[in-house]
């Protein structure tokens, strides 16, 4: 088996079943390889964290920060691919997204917003700041009636058509979405970047 790291020919097994290295003496687990080469199948088949826990025999939790990982990875690619096609932009507009069985008058300050760039029937998001991020008094209702007309109008809009690759990857992000519960706020970029990856591959 050759090295994962140096990609060196010749690798020598050890006691505790890992391989060690002839050429540049680093150690790497087959085991741990094969299970994660395992759960990235899962996770680019679109098998969810608890169902590819079941499939592979592994915890939970530990299926779980490998699919983190996985988005992660995702949205660092998506960045990279996007710096040598921004000049290819032919569109973009703003999208505030909020779940169905949330009321936007009650959860003003749940509302996700992000901006979403397409090129080439493809299609590149940037979040931008959070409602609640901006300074406004919730208790007030003046001020959330202000704050719900800018939701609802000021866009930066530039679409050449009503049914475009913009709208057609906010429908699929909906639907997307919908098959996780209870997304955190901190881990909301990297499954809108799982959904832009699995869209842009689709096409």
């Amino acid at each position: 088996m050759k090295c994962i790291y140096c990609e060196h020919p010749y690798t020598y097994l050890l006691a505790d079943k890992q391989r060690k290295c002839g050429k540049c003496k680093r150690k790497f687990s087959p085991r741990k390889i094969e299970r994660e080469q395992k759960l990235y199948t899962l996770f680019i088949e679109g098998i969810n964290a608890r169902e590819a826990s079941k499939q592979s025999k592994m915890h939970f939790a530990t299926v779980q920060k490998y699919y983190e990982n996985f988005r992660r990875n995702i949205a660092l690619y998506a960045d990279e691919i996007y710096q040598h096609n921004s000049h290819r932009v032919t569109g973009y507009d703003e999208y505030l997204y909020l779940p169905k069985s949330l009321k936007v008058e009650d959860n003003i300050h749940k509302i996700q917003h992000f901006l979403t760039m397409s090129y080439d029937n493809k299609v590149y998001n940037i979040m931008m700041p959070r409602t609640r991020d901006i300074h406004y008094d919730n208790e007030d209702e003046q001020s959330s009636k202000l704050l719900l007309k800018y939701l609802k109008f000021n866009k930066v809009a530039k679409l050449s058509k009503a049914q475009n690759t913009i709208t057609t990857f906010w429908d699929y992000f909906e639907s997307f979405i919908c098959q996780y519960k209870g997304v955190s706020d901190a881990q909301f970029i990297y499954y809108l970047k799982e959904a832009e990856w699995r869209f842009n591959t689709s096409k």
